[in-house]
C-alpha cells in the first residue's frame, strides 16, 4: 500500500535546516564571500582605472637649458699671463747682457765688449776684463781642471765698498768648478760665488740684477770662444 510517509514535524524541520546550512568553516565561508564580491566589482574597478589613465598630463618646458645657452660667458676672472710677470714693469739694468758673442758681449746700454775680452759688470758699470794677463799665461784652468785666477784679477773689489753680495762667474762654453784658493779669496771679500757656463751666467745675472739691483749682484764673464792655452781665436 502506497502512501506518503509522514515524518514527525521535528524530523522534517531538521532536514530543511541541513539543506540551508553551509558546511564550510566560518573563515573559508567569509573568504569565499569576499572573492565573489571582488569578482562582481572587477568590471567597475577596471573602468575606474581606465578612466584615470585616459586623463591628459600637461608639462611645462624647462627654461634652464635656454638660459644657459643664451648666457654670455664672463671672462673677467681669467688671469692674463702678462700679469704673472712680476718684473715686467721693472726697468732692465743698462749692464744686462743682451747677447753673448764668440769674442765678447753686447750690453743693453749699447756698449759692445769685443776683441776676446771678458766682461766685469759691477755696480752698474761695465769693464773689459783680462784675468789671464795677471799670470802672463793664456790659462784659466789649473792642473785639477778647476777655474783658478790670481787674486789680483779681482783687484777691483778690493777698493769697492759696499761690495756686492753675489758674484756670478761665467767660465766659458762649459761649466767648471772653482778652485779652493780662488773661492777662499772671494769669501774673504764677503761675496758669495755662483759658477756657471757663460750663457747661463749672463742670464742669471740679468735676472738677479733686475730683481735685486746691480749693487747686490756682479758678474765676471769669459767669452764663449775662449780656448785654454790660446785664448779667443777669431
Amino acid at each position: 500500500m502506497r502512501g506518503s510517509l509522514r515524518l514527525p514535524n521535528g524530523l522534517r524541520a531538521a532536514r530543511a535546516s541541513v539543506r540551508s546550512t553551509s558546511i564550510l568553516p566560518p573563515r573559508l565561508a567569509a573568504s569565499t564571500s569576499a572573492v565573489s564580491q571582488t569578482a562582481i566589482n572587477a568590471p567597475i574597478l577596471r573602468n575606474h582605472i581606465f578612466n584615470l589613465s585616459c586623463k591628459s598630463f600637461h608639462t611645462i618646458p624647462s627654461l634652464s637649458k635656454n638660459r644657459d645657452r643664451d648666457a654670455i660667458p664672463d671672462n673677467s676672472h681669467r688671469t692674463s699671463f702678462s700679469e704673472l710677470d712680476v718684473l715686467g714693469s721693472v726697468p732692465v739694468p743698462s749692464t744686462s747682457v743682451d747677447v753673448c758673442m764668440h769674442d765678447g758681449f753686447g750690453l743693453n746700454s749699447g756698449i759692445t765688449i769685443a776683441g776676446g775680452d771678458g766682461a766685469l759688470l759691477v755696480n752698474g758699470e761695465a769693464f773689459a776684463w783680462r784675468p789671464w794677463e795677471v799670470s802672463g799665461k793664456m790659462k784659466l784652468v789649473n792642473e785639477k781642471g778647476q777655474f783658478e785666477v790670481p787674486a789680483e784679477a779681482f783687484g777691483l773689489f778690493d777698493v769697492l765698498w759696499p761690495r756686492p753680495d753675489l758674484l756670478v762667474i761665467g767660465v766659458g762654453k762649459t761649466n767648471l768648478p772653482l778652485s779652493p784658493r780662488t773661492r777662499q779669496h772671494l769669501t774673504q771679500l764677503g761675496m758669495r760665488v755662483e759658477m756657471l757656463d757663460t750663457r747661463n751666467a749672463a742670464a742669471q745675472f740679468n735676472l738677479l740684477a733686475t730683481e735685486r739691483g746691480v749693487s747686490d749682484v756682479a758678474a765676471a764673464l769669459i767669452p764663449i770662444g775662449w780656448e785654454e792655452g790660446s785664448g779667443v781665436v777669431s
